[in-house]
């Protein structure tokens, strides 16, 4: 049975659920899923328009100036360059365009301006767009709205108790206070978080009911697996079982049941198997394109096997006979 919308889920409440028999949890998603949420797969492109020397040390991020990686920067993309990436993206299927920027916070003067103008032109073709361009106030995303914009990316990464060891240049408070600025101009929110991080189960209920109390939910919520970057705190993680992220994706669908639950970051490290078992649990949208900012992603042919494989199947509500084989293989069953 599925729940109601609610926005007062416990950590506890979360992890209950996140940790249950898992043949229950991918139904109850499933089953929240066809009643709540879009039944295509978004695809989504995402361009870095501003590359590297970034002041945040996040721990995983390979664009952070405190860190010595092989990344080079790489200065604001011109207006006409990013649009072309966008009609391009367009034509390859891609509804949604999303331009990230390594800042700690927007800047004003000519470099917003061009933002602006990226944004209007993205729009103008038809496209959803998102930006992720570190925090911001009300003003400049009343602004970004007035040009186009549909959402604004501003990840919380993990729960508040575990954020101080992997960020200490800015505080969760710095992140929820943008998350409020978005909503208060009118913005959707795409926020979501990374499993890897070196966090404990808990933290990731933890987040997930810090992202359910906002009402409405957030429409965004992608779901990254770290892509560890040599050189940064994180170089080294523990791999992130397949059956936590599946469970992750499932959760994430149940407690946000209208959200899109996007596959994002990592997603070239999961089979096309392993995929469309997050498709079935909730998972209904993927960042299309052979870089994600600055880390490798699906290539266009791999993605084009993926969906022609979600097409035979998605007709069918119930498990088929193949996918419980899959999830058989996976030891994604209890």
């Amino acid at each position: 049975m599925t729940q109601p919308i609610r926005h007062d889920w416990t950590p506890e409440e979360i992890l209950s659920l996140m940790t249950g028999p898992l043949d229950s949890l991918l139904e109850q998603a499933r089953q929240t899923h066809l009643r709540y949420a879009a039944q295509d797969v978004q695809q989504c492109k995402l361009l870095s328009v501003k590359t590297g020397a970034c002041p945040e040390n996040c721990g995983y991020c390979s664009q952070s100036a405190h860190f010595k990686t092989d990344l080079s920067t790489e200065p604001l993309l011109t207006v006409d360059k990013v649009l072309a990436a966008a009609t391009q993206a367009k034509s390859e299927g891609a509804t949604r365009f999303c331009l990230g920027a390594a800042w700690r916070q927007i800047p004003e003067g000519e470099r917003f301006d061009r933002i602006l103008k990226m944004i209007g032109g993205v729009a103008e073709l038809g496209m959803e767009v998102c930006c992720t361009l570190g925090m911001a106030n009300q003003d400049q995303l009343k602004r970004m709205k007035d040009a186009g914009l549909t959402a604004y990316n501003h990840n919380l990464d993990t729960s508040r108790e575990h954020y101080p060891k992997v960020v200490t240049t800015r505080t969760y408070d710095d992140r929820i206070q943008t998350l409020q600025a978005a909503r208060k101009a009118g913005v959707q929110l795409c926020c979501g978080g990374i499993l890897g991080l070196g966090e404990s189960l808990r933290d990731r209920a933890a987040m997930l009911a810090e992202l359910a109390s906002f009402n409405p939910h957030p429409e965004s919520v992608p779901i990254n697996l770290l892509v560890p970057i040599e050189g940064t705190p994180l170089q080294n993680p523990s791999p992130v079982p397949f059956e936590e992220f599946l469970r992750m994706v499932a959760t994430a669908r149940i407690v946000m049941p209208e959200s899109r639950v996007r596959l994002s970051a990592g997603r070239a490290s999961l089979t096309e198997e392993q995929q469309l078992a997050c498709f079935r649990a909730g998972a209904n949208s993927i960042f299309v394109g052979e870089k994600l900012l600055t880390t490798p992603n699906v290539s266009a042919e791999r993605d084009e096997r993926l969906q022609e494989k979600w097409e035979e199947w998605e007709a069918d509500t119930s498990l088929s006979p193949a996918e419980d084989s899959y999830l058989d293989s996976l030891h994604c069953t209890d």
